[in-house]
């Protein structure tokens, strides 16, 4: 697993997984295309590599950015195309179904979905070129959601599809396509994803508070004992390599223990089953509030 002259490029960089990935990579050989949208976070990054890894300016919503990030790394491989690309950008929206902001369901999709499908097709040609390999970044969330984050779940069910979808597409060009499924990973997105539910919270009408309140008090306990024992960013990185470097790899790769638990509960017990498992674990309340806001009293906003 020491590959020499090999290109990746990777989305989604400056920090958690990417970054992981982007350091490990570079550290087997490969030749790091790095994508951040800060000059701070492309410093950072380099002051830990070799000089091989190049950051360059990639926002996955932002279709003249991924132009001319896939320009300049046409410009600097040439001819001999591109061997990996790793879709890993992507954000956290969470909060329950009935009060999401639609344009906050929006900018999950737009940038857990498009964009990487948007980054996909700009490296396309590169990739078939060097006949390399697509990594899409999943979660276990993408095969089995859990409450309040369904915005995510959705992002990441779709990400399955097309990544299927992909596989079969480009197989005649020798192109293997991969996403990985991690559980809780330890990186800056719990951060991020807590301060964006404090957010949430402060603007919901009180009757979110009376219908959701105990849950989503549930949900946050959860999220922390998930926390506690989520599994290194280094250890996801590992496995992006191997998706990257094997001879064969497999089309899904599950990481930690808890989401090859998740997993096998996805396919061994039903689906009632599961729903009642998943609210004792997360000891969720087992009935509605005693005092229900009036019927048609505000949401969050239609967005």
């Amino acid at each position: 697993m020491a590959p020499t002259a090999k290109s990746v490029v990777i989305t989604g960089a400056a920090s958690g997984i990417g970054a992981a990935c982007a350091l490990h990579l570079d550290k087997l050989g490969f030749r790091v295309f790095a994508g951040v949208r800060r000059q701070a976070d492309a410093e950072a990054l380099k002051s830990q590599a070799s000089p091989r890894l190049a950051p360059i300016s990639l926002d996955v919503t932002d279709t003249v950015s991924i132009s001319t990030a896939a320009s300049a790394v046409a410009g600097a491989l040439g001819q001999g195309g591109l061997d990996g690309l790793v879709n890993n950008a992507g954000i956290v929206v969470p909060g329950p179904i009935e009060f999401l902001p639609l344009a906050e369901l929006r900018r999950q999709l737009e940038i857990n979905v498009v964009g990487q499908v948007a980054v996909t097709q700009a490296f396309l040609p590169q990739l078939r070129a060097a006949r390399g390999r697509i990594v899409n970044m999943g979660s276990i969330s993408g095969r089995m959601a859990a409450p309040f984050v369904g915005a995510y779940a959705a992002s990441k069910f779709a990400l399955e599809g097309l990544t299927d979808a992909l596989r079969v597409e480009v197989a005649p060009w020798g192109i293997e396509v991969s996403i990985i499924e991690p559980g809780a990973v330890a990186t800056p997105l719990w951060g991020k994803t807590a301060k964006i539910a404090q957010g949430m919270l402060g603007a919901i009408p009180p009757e979110a508070l009376v219908l959701y309140g105990e849950a989503l008090a549930a949900v946050q306990r959860a999220a922390d004992h998930a926390e506690r024992n989520a599994v290194a960013p280094e250890e996801v990185a590992k496995v992006v390599a191997q998706a990257l470097t094997v001879s064969r790899p497999r089309t899904r790769y599950v990481v930690g223990r808890n989401a090859k638990i998740q997993n096998a509960l996805t396919y061994l017990v039903p689906d009632r089953a599961r729903d009642g498992l998943v609210a004792k674990t997360m000891r969720l309340p087992k009935d509605a509030p005693s005092t229900p806001p009036k019927a048609g009293e505000g949401a969050w906003g239609s967005g």
